[in-house]
Order: C-alpha cells, then sequence, then structure tokens
C-alpha cells in the first residue's frame, strides 16, 4: 500500500527538499513502485506507491487537475463505477481510481467524501483557495496523521516521520484509552499529533483546522423483511458483493485461512466467485498457522477447506519459532502495540509473500464482533423491557435460560444493568474490574472503569440493541486505529467483513437476525449454506489460546525482569511497578488473569523507552489539553 507525507508552511518558507527525503527515508519500507517527490514553494508532498490493482498502474501522483488541484491517495475505490456517471470528463472505466475521484472531487468538491466507497486515505491542495482538504474512510482502514502548529502542518499515513525528531510529550488520554480497550481513533500517543477521525475530512484554512463529519451511524435506518429468507438473500448478496470488491488485485490475492468461520467463509465466497469468472484476481491462495502443541487446534478445519478447494496452502508451523517477546527498539515504532515480528518468522513471511507475488491479504477480522459470534442476549432483551412486550420477553428469558443453562432472573437482571446510565452501570463493577497494577489516580482522572464498558457514545434514547451494534462499530473503528495498515511485506490488507455497505446493512436489520437462543451468527450460517462447510458453519468459537503466551514468559523472562525494573511508566504515573512484578510472576507460574491488560503494560513500558530514546518524549510533561478542534457535520 501507499505511502504519504506532506508539508504546508503557512509562512511562505520554501518547503526544503531534503526534509522531504528524510521523511521518504522514514517511509521508503512501504513503497514498492516508485518514490515521487514534489515541491512547489511552500507546499511539498512525498508519494511512496504501491499498485495494487490494475487501475493503480495508471496512477501518477502527485495527480495535478487543470485546475490545479493536487491530489495524493492511498486507497482502493468500489464504487468507481457508480461515480464514472456523474464525473464530467471522466476518462473511462479505464481510469485510475484516483483519477476517478480527482474528477468527482473537481465536480462536488468536499462533498465527493461522503460519496467515496472502499478504504482510502487522501490529501487535497487547493492552491487558489490555500485550503487543504485530508480525508479518511468510513472505519479507518488507513491511517492518516497531522501534526498542526501555528506556522506549518504536517501530515503522514505514518507516525514515525511525524514523531521522530519533534518535540512532543505523552497523550495520557490515549495511554488511558489503550489501557482500557481501545484508545479514541482520532487521538495518538502524542498529544500534539491527531489522526484524521474516520467518516470525516479536516479542512485547512487560514491557519486552522475545521473537521467535517460525512457519515455516522445511523439510528434511523432500517431495514425490515416479511420471511428470514429475504435477510438471508440480501445478507449473501453483500457479503458476496465485500469479497469481489476486495478481489480486484493486479496480483495474486493472499487470504488468512485459520480454520474458523470468519476466514473460511471468505475464501469459500471467493471460491465461488473465481468459478464464475467474477473475481478480478488471476488466483487466491491461503496462508494458514497451525500448533500441533493443541489438542483442539485449527488443522483439521482449514485442511478441509483446503481439500474442497483441490489447492494447499501456504503453512506456517509455530513449533518452528521461538515464542519471545520482540521487546527491543531495532526499529521505532510509532504506537504501543505489538512489534514487527523479527528474525525466522519474518524472513518466511516475506519468502511467502515475495514467491507468491501477493500484494493484498484479505483478513477475517470483524466478522465475529458484526456478526453476532458474542452471545450476549441482553440488548435484545432490553428492547422488550423498554418497548414493552412482555410476553415475547417471557418467551425469550425461558429460551436464553434453557441455552445458558442459567437462572432467568439473572439474565433478566444482565438486560435490566444495559438501560442504566453508564456511570450506574461503572458502580456496579460489572466487566469493569481493573488491573491491580494500574495507578488508582490514574484511573479515576481517566475513569478507566467506565470506559471498560467499551465506546459509549451518544446515541441518545436508541433502542439497546441499536445502540449496541453501534458501539460495536465505533470500537471496531477505533480498534482499527491501533492496527497496523500493512503488513509484514508491505502488502495492503483488506477486511470483507468491514465492507461499509455490509456494516450498513447490519445496522438496519433486527438483531434478532443476527443472534437467536442457541444460534450465535444465525443470520450468517443460514445465509452461507452451501457456500461454507457445514462443519465450518457450526464450529464452535475459537477459545484464546494462553499457553503460547505463557511459555514465551518463560523463554523472555530475563528481559520481562529488566523491563519493570524502574519503568517509565511508574514515572508517569499510569502503573504501580511491585503490582505489575507480581502479577507477572503469577502470570509466568500459570495464572491467566488480567492476561491482556498485562501484555498491553509490557507493551506500553517497551514503546515508552523506545520512544523516550528515539523522540525525546517529555517524561513529566506539563498539564496539556489540546485545542478541540471546531466540528461541523450531521
Amino acid at each position: 500500500m501507499s505511502a504519504l507525507f506532506g508539508i504546508w508552511n503557512f509562512d511562505e518558507r520554501p518547503v526544503e527538499e531534503e526534509c522531504l527525503r528524510r521523511a521518504a527515508g522514514r517511509i521508503a519500507s512501504q513503497g514498492n513502485d516508485d518514490q515521487v517527490i514534489y515541491a512547489k514553494n511552500n507546499f511539498g508532498l512525498v508519494c511512496l506507491p504501491s499498485h495494487a490493482t490494475r487501475e493503480a498502474t495508471k496512477e501518477s501522483q502527485p495527480h495535478v487537475t487543470a485546475s490545479n488541484l493536487v491530489f495524493c491517495w492511498d486507497g482502493r475505490l468500489d464504487n468507481r463505477e457508480e461515480l464514472l456517471p456523474k464525473c464530467t470528463h471522466s476518462g473511462g472505466h479505464n481510469s485510475s481510481d484516483l483519477g476517478v475521484v480527482a474528477k468527482t472531487f473537481e465536480d462536488w468538491k468536499d462533498r465527493t467524501f461522503a460519496m467515496l466507497v472502499g478504504d482510502w486515505v487522501i490529501s487535497v491542495w487547493s492552491p487558489t483557495e490555500k485550503t487543504l482538504y485530508l480525508g479518511k474512510d468510513y472505519l479507518g482502514i488507513r491511517h492518516l496523521y497531522y501534526h498542526l502548529t501555528a506556522t506549518r502542518i504536517v501530515w503522514s499515513t505514518h507516525l514515525e516521520p511525524l514523531a521522530v525528531g519533534a518535540s512532543l510529550s505523552v497523550d495520557d488520554e490515549y495511554i488511558a484509552g489503550y489501557l482500557a480497550n481501545y484508545p479514541s481513533a482520532h487521538r495518538t500517543p502524542y498529544r500534539e499529533i491527531q489522526a484524521v477521525r474516520p467518516g470525516h475530512f479536516v479542512a485547512i484554512h487560514n491557519g486552522t483546522a475545521l473537521e467535517h463529519r460525512y457519515w455516522s451511524v445511523s439510528g434511523r435506518s432500517r431495514i425490515q423483511y416479511k420471511a428470514d429468507s429475504e435477510y438471508e438473500e440480501h445478507f449473501r448478496a453483500l457479503f458476496r458483493q465485500a469479497v469481489k470488491r476486495r478481489l480486484r488485485s493486479n496480483s495474486p490475492v493472499l487470504a488468512e485461512l485459520s480454520g474458523g468461520i470468519d476466514s473460511s467463509s471468505i475464501v469459500c465466497m471467493a471460491d465461488d466467485l473465481l468459478r464464475d469468472g467474477e473475481a478480478a484476481t488471476i488466483r487466491m491462495d491461503t496462508l494458514s498457522t497451525l500448533d500441533r502443541r493443541e489438542s483442539d487446534g485449527d488443522e483439521h478445519y482449514f485442511t478441509q477447506i483446503e481439500r474442497n478447494r483441490g489447492r494447499i496452502g501456504h503453512h506456517l508451523s509455530r513449533d518452528d519459532y521461538d515464542d519471545t517477546f520482540q521487546l527491543d527498539d531495532v526499529k521505532f515504532i510509532g504506537a504501543p502495540g505489538l512489534t514487527e515480528c523479527t528474525g525466522k518468522l519474518k524472513e518466511d513471511l516475506l519468502g511467502v509473500f515475495h514467491k507468491g507475488g501477493y500484494r493484498v491479504l484479505l483478513s477475517g477480522i470483524g466478522g465475529d464482533e458484526l456478526l453476532g459470534g458474542v452471545s450476549n442476549p441482553s440488548p435484545q432483551l432490553a428492547d422488550l423491557i423498554m418497548w414493552p412486550r412482555p410476553v415475547q420477553l417471557a418467551r425469550q428469558l425461558k429460551a436464553w435460560s434453557l441455552v445458558k443453562k442459567r437462572p432467568w432472573i439473572h439474565i433478566l437482571g444482565e438486560a435490566l444493568s444495559t438501560l442504566l446510565p453508564a456511570r450506574l452501570r461503572a458502580l456496579t463493577g460489572s466487566g469493569t474490574s481493573l488491573a491491580p497494577w494500574i495507578d488508582p489516580a490514574f484511573a479515576a482522572r481517566h475513569r478507566l472503569t467506565m470506559r471498560q464498558l467499551g465506546p459509549l457514545g451518544t446515541f441518545g434514547i436508541w433502542q439497546p440493541s441499536r445502540r449496541e451494534s453501534a458501539q460495536t462499530v465505533v470500537a471496531m473503528a477505533r480498534q482499527m486505529s491501533c492496527f497496523p495498515a500493512y503488513g509484514v511485506a508491505g502488502e495492503e490488507r483488506r477486511y470483507p467483513y468491514f465492507d461499509q455497505s455490509l456494516v450498513e446493512f447490519l445496522l438496519a436489520i433486527p438483531a434478532t437476525q443476527i443472534l437467536r437462543p442457541g444460534e450465535r451468527r444465525s443470520l450468517m450460517r443460514r445465509s452461507l449454506g452451501g457456500i461454507v462447510p457445514r462443519e465450518i458453519l457450526w464450529r464452535k468459537t475459537k477459545a484464546f489460546v494462553t499457553r503460547r503466551v505463557l511459555t514465551a514468559f518463560e523463554r523472555s523472562w530475563p528481559e520481562l525482569e529488566d523491563l519493570c525494573r524502574s519503568p517509565v511508566s511508574a514515572d508517569l504515573g499510569y502503573l504501580n511497578p511491585s503490582c505489575l512484578r507480581d502479577h507477572l510472576r503469577a502470570a509466568k507460574n500459570g495464572d491467566s488473569t488480567y492476561m491482556m491488560c498485562l501484555l498491553k503494560s509490557l507493551y506500553l513500558e517497551s514503546w515508552l523507552r523506545s520512544a523516550t530514546k528515539h523522540v525525546g518524549l517529555l517524561r513529566k510533561a506539563p498539564s496539556y489539553t489540546p485545542t478541540p478542534i471546531p466540528q461541523t457535520g450531521n
């Protein structure tokens, strides 16, 4: 996928090409096809394109129009065929995605952002209006960051060129969100650097930035059919379209195949498209990871898919790799989290991508969250309490009580709790138990207990099931903001379950289509019968495996102990070091309590040390609150 960087000096100082070349060096690993440096007076751009589609090979970046608009783009436009008739002199169906977007923008100006469907980020510079636009897709699949000061704005698809060499301080709000769940999607670990919000664009004019929202979760959209079969047909068509859109590639496509329902459904639907000649790729292969040390591993399931498709995919065995933590700072990363894989695993992955010529990787992330992978009836039951519908409520309570083998009164209590304000729910302590090593003052100041309830948002008096769906979409946007947008070989990651048309459909249908008593993923399973093998469709949920993590603790123990000595996170008031060490020892001995927060805490400490070394973060920054950026939009 392409990497972008840009500078606009407000004081008319010319942009130095040496500055652009240094930035290009920091993002050079992400561009596969070219390196373009553009400097004109006080405006400069760096673009390192990676052409993942046939149309992208026709792109020339930056793209300068006859009206002197300057475009830089990283993305895939899924509704290009719909936009072409709306463009004046569009250039026809062979136009690049960027060409279609540029023509649309010339005709429709900033209304264009709401018309774009796909995974994308874009910058548009209008020298005539002296205005810069920075935009991002509806869920934030791609990343776009910016650092605005009194004299200039700098932006990039990567944090590293904005952070290295700058005088920055840690954003406590980001850290609080990171430890509790995921931080808000517009925040970065640095107080001075922000991310463009998903579903927004930012217009910078006269040295000020104004945010505009072009997409939001709608509580008013409703799809109501008479029969289950109509929902199933609609879902199947949209899922097919979602996979088809992501198979558009000028090279073979690689798909993750774990043997679970999400990845298997993508592979099976892609095979169906390939058989019908509807996929714009020459071939799709699979990549599976197996662990023979697990008694109930994935190998049986993904090999069944391989037999059905008549092709064995790439296999990587965890037995061949050392389960250790990458806690060093060989390469600085912009944000805390899992570091890039190294050693033999990295070599093997690079070998797979280079040998197969893959530039696209399909991922099943999102299916579990959006399609009822978690069997939680509380929002649906709360709907029946609100309406109210006592007869239906009684029937559902009985059904769920039998399925969950729990007293119906307990299930009713959980449903009632979802109707309480967030503050009261936090006081009950249900699902909000904090890890003991998080500093209590820090936790209280940033309301970590409430944050653990997930993104609360401002959804008014929405019915509980719709509020739950909306919060899930917001949570996924936050999660994507923490995921690297590219892989180990710079490949483009694509997520069929995050297709905008599919997500909007799932938000509009009744929640009872997605989850029913004893039927997790009800709509998905009903819709994909005959496409996905029944054994896969009805496979039990895969559990989070901690054995590998505990093994890694054992092997990396000296490094982990060193990490907990005089931690930077304690100096900043985030964590209690002695308590962290005690729970780390307990985890080494097999205690998996608070495991996810423990891993996050370790990666946070590792990142803080690396950032202090490479960036020079202020270890004890003064109290600081960024000036809120004004927002407009619906």
